[in-house]
């Protein structure tokens, strides 16, 4: 079988790979389509992923959609489609009874974090875990399957919320992950959904999965004060500081995107007199279910996915995926068939 690798800083290959055999309590899945991440972004273009370094190599993914290759148990009947639940938790620990994401010791599909590595998605057969295995409703498409993970990723984000029911609502930075979060909390009842971003591209998606206002960076004006719940989804340490003016008092803010491992800059002095609650979003639990019926049921999210590109092309697919501007989720085809979409981004 085929597998992406990636070995260092942009050096990607799409090599041969032995056929994995499943054990007892294992399936075997044939892999359609893996979404490019940000985290895959930063292994492949850096070698790393915040302190986590490649060593050795590292197939990545871990947002996935595919059919059941193998079950030896024989509960599940080959083609079954099915999506991934990419954790597994660690040791259980006092305290973290109902986050057991949180818990040390765990691992995820595609990640170095551990050593040795969790090997990702990116390759036509993987092997699981039963007990990871989703199966999906049979109106639902493996295009749009394969953004479980992510917008599980913005449930649990919107979740840490509380209530979003006629509150005014802030989306810093409408990358894939920005736009599922405006998604999530628009379907989540708030009254006005708000997006903001450096390019206009990103922009008019997040109109389309529900934004009600849009805020072009360096051009709009983002009123002091005029959300009642923010959440930071690009990462970079002036949009914390533009989230913690923005947010009102006694606000929420919920820190979604990834922050560099270094000393930044942030000006968080207003938080004092606002008394807001920053908090911080990592993964999820069991949002993963509430993806799968939410995608079954809402085509909207079809919009999320703007390329399709084969595997064996990783290297244009990442240079691709990194450009906001250009494109919004891009997916690695992994199947012989059907062939890889035409682009389908609105803007």
């Amino acid at each position: 079988m085929k597998a992406l690798t990636i070995y260092a800083a942009e050096d990607i290959r799409w090599e041969d790979r032995p056929v994995p055999e499943p054990g007892t309590g294992e399936v075997r899945i044939r892999v359609h389509y893996v979404g490019i991440c940000g985290s895959d972004l930063h292994y492949y273009f850096h070698g790393a992923n915040g302190e986590y370094t490649i060593r050795g190599s590292l197939v990545p993914g871990h947002e996935l959609s595919g059919v059941v290759d193998l079950d030896p148990s024989g509960t599940l009947a080959p083609g079954t489609p099915v999506t991934v639940h990419p954790a597994r938790f660690g040791p259980a620990v006092a305290g973290l009874e109902d986050r057991p994401h949180l818990r040390p010791g765990g691992d995820y599909l595609g990640s170095a974090a551990a050593d040795p590595h969790r090997q990702g998605g990116a390759s036509e057969l993987l092997v699981v875990e039963d007990h990871m295995i989703r199966v999906l409703p049979p109106r639902l498409p493996l295009t749009r399957a394969a953004l479980a993970e992510p917008l599980a990723v913005a449930l649990h984000a919107v979740g840490l919320a509380g209530d979003l029911t006629g509150r005014r609502v802030l989306v810093i930075g409408a990358g894939p992950i920005g736009l599922l979060v405006a998604a999530a909390a628009a379907r989540a009842g708030a009254a006005a959904v708000g997006a903001s971003d450096v390019r206009p591209e990103p922009l008019q998606r997040a109109r389309a999965l529900g934004a009600t206002e849009t805020i072009l960076v360096g051009t709009d004006t983002l009123d002091a004060e005029s959300y009642d719940v923010v959440f930071e989804c690009s990462g970079v340490g002036a949009a914390l500081t533009q989230a913690v003016r923005a947010a009102r008092r006694a606000g929420t803010l919920v820190q979604v995107g990834m922050l560099p491992n270094a000393e930044i800059g942030v000006n968080l002095a207003p938080l004092l007199a606002k008394e807001l609650t920053i908090r911080g979003a990592f993964r999820f639990s069991t949002e993963i279910d509430d993806a799968v019926a939410l995608l079954a049921d809402d085509d909207s999210f079809d919009a999320v996915v703007s390329h399709v590109v084969l595997a064996s092309d990783a290297v244009p697919a990442f240079e691709l995926a990194r450009d906001s501007s250009a494109s919004a989720k891009v997916l690695l085809s992994l199947a012989p068939s059907p062939a890889p979409t035409p682009s389908t981004d609105p803007a």
